[in-house]
């Protein structure tokens, strides 16, 4: 069923023997286990032990924590498992994915406006030694997806790119790099492919709805390559792709059309396996997301997904529940014993790609004092100072703006233009009020800077009897263009939009005011993105528009390098930022 001395395990006779020995060493409950990776609550030693002595789990993914904590944790995961546990962290952006004080190097899209496959490389690098250094094995990365609709919050920033053969080199570099490390391996995701609806699976269900022909010519078109690499794992997505579906089934019905990858046999097994050949190992993205949980009953999903072609479930809700419902799903012939063993023989054979099997459990992580000189080293930090200048792109100057001076723009206004303020996206991109930072930056050059209070922030400070008659008179509150052309030499717009239901640009009420650009013909504005970069498609009326692609500190001094002349804007869309809108474009 799995060839074990092929791709991309490459496993020699005591490798093989291993994995079918340990298997048949195993009793049911053990094997049951071996189909979980767990999502650690906690790194108490008594909870680590619980954990892996009473469900025998085949791996972990872990809370976020500091390099000398995850290397702790991973230690005694490691020494009191059975079986050695596949360890992954989520290296999407850098280091800083396994450990919070590990380097980040920069979001997929932000390396890729670098425009230099080196930087895909360093990424994926420097990823695999930090990781590895404290423990983990394996990677929820490189995200391959291909971003063809800008309304998509998801992977605005996820993913490298909308174009095929870029997102493929990129891929293949961070692959090469990540690799390099010899102890872990990468996991693609998220299988068949986001970036085409503009829905996202935590939230809703997703579809791809390619064509077979536009599916191979793209996303198979990278898998592909990818696997011809040998990749050793992919992460399928909770997102359907119902014209396969119709092409391996012709009469399938609207409900197997649009059944999500990680319950779908026609994509997992049929396409994935039987089409494409793929050999290695399949994990599904995590199981509380709603696009999966809303699909059927849980209990019914758990061994469902097995059955589809998943080989490790991504996440217990609750262990008792969970891990019963797998139990009852392998009895009553959901899960077969065909494919609960290779299932088994595809987690076990990565695992011995590894060497896992040849290790004493003390010995699988290296010295802890080694591990902790591995963890943010200067000259991975460099890096990221490369990327951040390098990537910032001007997308569009018809004002010719700059250099700005303090000369001649001395008086600035900056404006925070904000989205939704909430979910998911807002762990992802930060908190940090940027304007603040960049108002720092740019009086230190010698501007004088104000940043605008908005009107309904202003409202919302009134006591309550107040705010109705504040609300009522709203269009009360407009002012002469005077008092922006006679205050202010230069309106600098900062849009820090984490990802959320959108990502898009939320205004207030107001439209006098200088919340939202209206006056680019008045005052020379300049509208900066700091995450999304697909804002123009809110502001097309801005006349210099710049994508910076993350909110760091050392971005927005780069930024400001770059405004000021000392620095050039090298950085080169990888996405149409224009949003395939004509007005984006006057």
């Amino acid at each position: 069923m799995v060839n074990l001395k092929a791709m991309p395990y490459n496993l020699d006779d005591e490798g093989v023997k291993w994995v079918q020995e340990t298997i048949a060493g195993m009793t049911l409950e053990e094997k049951i286990g071996q189909l979980f990776v767990n999502m650690g609550s906690s790194r108490d030693e008594d909870y680590l032990k619980h954990v892996v002595e009473t469900y025998h789990i085949a791996g972990v993914r872990y809370n976020p924590g500091t390099a000398s904590e995850v290397y702790d944790q991973n230690k005694i995961l490691q020494e009191n498992s059975k079986i050695p546990l596949l360890i992954a962290a989520n290296t999407e952006s850098g280091g800083n994915g396994a450990c919070t004080d590990g380097t980040y190097i920069g979001h997929e899209v932000k390396v890729a406006a670098a425009n230099d496959v080196k930087y895909a490389y360093e990424l994926g690098r420097v990823s695999g030694v930090e990781a590895s250094g404290i423990g983990c094995n394996w990677s929820f990365a490189p995200i391959v997806d291909i971003n063809r609709n800008w309304r998509n919050p998801i992977i605005s920033t996820r993913t490298w790119s909308g174009d095929v053969e870029k997102t493929l080199e990129l891929s293949l570099a961070y692959m090469k790099g990540i690799q390099e490390s010899g102890i872990i391996v990468p996991a693609a995701k998220h299988f068949p492919g986001d970036g085409i609806d503009e829905r996202d699976q935590h939230l809703s269900f997703s579809v791809n709805s390619l064509s077979t022909d536009e599916w191979d010519s793209t996303f198979g078109k990278v898998y592909g390559g990818l696997f011809e690499a040998g990749l050793p794992s992919i992460m399928a997505g909770h997102i359907s792709l119902p014209g396969y579906v119709r092409h391996f089934h012709p009469e399938a019905t609207v409900e197997e059309l649009v059944m999500p990858a990680t319950l779908n046999k026609y994509i997992l097994t049929d396409l994935l396996r039987g089409k494409m050949g793929f050999n290695g190992l399949v994990v599904s993205d995590a199981s509380h997301m709603v696009a999966l949980t809303s699909a059927m009953k849980r209990k019914d999903m758990l061994p469902a997904s097995i059955a589809a072609g998943v080989d490790l479930f991504l996440f217990f809700n609750d262990p008792d529940e969970d891990f019963q419902w797998m139990m009852e799903g392998y009895h009553n012939g959901v899960i077969t014993e065909e494919r609960l063993t290779e299932a088994l023989t595809r987690t076990l054979g990565i695992k011995a790609s590894l060497n896992l099997h040849k290790k004493a459990k003390t010995e699988i992580l290296p010295a802890k004092e080694e591990s902790m000189a591995k963890i943010g080293l200067p000259e991975n930090k460099a890096i990221a100072l490369e990327v951040a200048d390098k990537a910032i792109t001007l997308v569009k100057n018809k004002a010719n703006i700059f250099p700005i001076s303090a000369d001649r723009e001395k008086r600035v206004l900056l404006v925070e233009v904000k989205g939704f303020e909430g979910g998911f996206g807002r762990m992802l991109g930060g908190n940090e009020r940027t304007v603040d930072l960049l108002k720092t930056m740019l009086e230190k050059e010698g501007f004088t800077v104000e940043i605008w209070e908005p009107l309904i922030d202003k409202i919302f400070k009134m006591p309550k009897e107040e705010q109705t008659d504040a609300l009522r008179n709203i269009y009360a509150q407009k002012r002469p263009i005077s008092e922006l052309t006679d205050n202010y030499d230069l309106v600098i717009n900062v849009a820090s939009v984490s990802a959320s239901v959108d990502q898009r640009v939320q205004w207030p009420p107001a439209k006098g005011t200088p919340d939202i650009p209206f006056y680019v013909n008045e005052v020379p504005t300049i509208f900066v993105s700091l995450q999304c970069p697909f804002h123009l498609a809110d502001v097309p009326q801005v006349q210099t528009y710049i994508n910076c692609y993350d909110n760091k500190e050392m971005t927005l001094k780069a930024l400001v390098e770059k405004m000021m002349g000392r620095s050039e804007f090298t950085g080169v869309s990888p996405v149409d930022a224009y949003c395939g809108l004509l007005d984006t474009q006057y």
